[in-house]
């Protein structure tokens, strides 16, 4: 399902530094984060999603997330913004 709105979305941030920093500007409607991906990297985006109350998806592959995007590496976290 998340693939999907990620596909399917007009504007979308790849990537935790660049997804935190849309989050911080209020951008963001929704982060769709890898389970596969390090904790060390997405725990960051997942706290601030959090705090803000963004709503945070879970996929279990950064591949395809990356591939929704479209982009052929793996994608940890994306931030759907408006």
């Amino acid at each position: 399902m998340s693939y999907e709105k990620v596909s399917q979305a007009d504007k979308v941030i790849v990537g935790t530094k660049q997804a935190v920093k849309a989050l911080k500007s209020g951008r963001v409607l929704e982060v769709v984060v890898a389970e596969d991906a390090d904790p060390k990297v997405t725990t960051k985006i997942i706290q601030t999603a959090t705090e803000l109350k963004v709503p945070v998806s879970r996929v279990d592959s950064m591949r395809k997330l990356g591939r929704s995007c479209g982009i052929e590496v793996g994608a940890a976290a994306v931030a759907i913004i408006h």
